[in-house]
């Protein structure tokens, strides 16, 4: 039955088919988040009936669990979420942090090092630790300097506290080949992603989104057979190769849209709800 509520159906008292996915693991950022930070009526309806079906939806972002707190707030989500590229298991609803990995600071002096032998100067940023989780960065982030973020003109103090990550710039070579260069000076020794354009972050080795999400998933009880996994940016490649079934927004980095099983319309479009409609739609009824 439908029930209405101020004039809008409400798909959580809705009968469903027997959900071929129990978990949906969806990026936040240009994925189940329009352009705005914000959540869509329609896509939160969509994440309803998943709920109603008696499926579980995982967040697995790279934001760090405190950047992303807000933002689970206004969703009304009070699950586990996995953030910090994989680094960090976050109980939203008991806002207690889980379990965090850091990044060896001489590790990543080291990687500076390489990096900037090969391409030149290369503009720094750092994530702090836990519980402050703070971004810093050098001067020539520019524009890409958000609210709330520390410059400091001194690298040196990026150094000075533990740190999760490191967060590499660079004004004249894109993000792809730095990337690859990174990956290639460093072999094995730390992850390399990017997730944002014009950033590349380096992660303690074996920290991605597929790693993070399978422990989650494990605390949960599911497996990647049961999951259908959400993302746009390269970063995303280890969550959608781990899930049964991958979908990239269409707003996607090409690596990702090539690799993934399904391409939904954009972040903006309501991608995400698009495919779960599909997936969830109630029992004899259209998605």
């Amino acid at each position: 039955m439908v029930t209405l509520r101020s004039g809008r159906v409400v798909w959580d008292t809705v009968p469903t088919r027997a959900p071929a996915f129990r978990l949906v693991a969806t990026d936040l950022d240009g994925t189940l988040l329009r352009s705005d930070l914000t959540v869509s009526a329609r896509t939160r309806r969509a994440l309803e009936r998943v709920a109603a079906s008696g499926a579980h939806h995982l967040v697995v972002t790279g934001r760090p669990a405190v950047a992303c707190r807000q933002l689970l707030n206004a969703l009304g989500y009070r699950g586990l979420a996995v953030c910090g590229q994989g680094a960090q298991l976050y109980d939203a609803g008991a806002d207690r942090l889980l379990s965090s990995v850091s990044l060896d600071r001489d590790l990543a002096r080291g990687v500076v090092a390489k990096v900037e032998a090969e391409l030149g100067r290369v503009e720094l940023g750092v994530v702090t630790s836990p519980p402050e989780s703070r971004f810093q960065v050098t001067p020539g982030f520019g524009e890409r300097v958000r609210h709330g973020w520390d410059v400091t003109t001194d690298p040196g103090r990026l150094w000075a506290a533990p740190i999760d990550k490191l967060i590499l710039h660079h004004p004249h070579v894109d993000e792809d080949r730095l990337a690859a260069v990174a990956q290639r000076l460093t072999d094995g020794e730390v992850t390399v992603v990017h997730s944002v354009k014009g950033m590349v972050e380096v992660l303690p080795a074996g920290t991605d989104k597929g790693a993070g999400v399978a422990r989650a998933a494990e605390l949960l009880g599911f497996t990647g057979a049961d999951t259908v996994a959400f993302g746009d940016m390269p970063n995303d490649i280890p969550l959608l190769a781990w899930a049964a079934h991958g979908v990239a927004v269409a707003n996607a980095h090409h690596d990702l849209r090539a690799m993934a099983d399904e391409v939904a319309p954009g972040n903006d479009e309501d991608g995400v709800a698009a495919v779960l409609e599909r997936l969830f739609a109630p029992e004899g009824g259209r998605p």
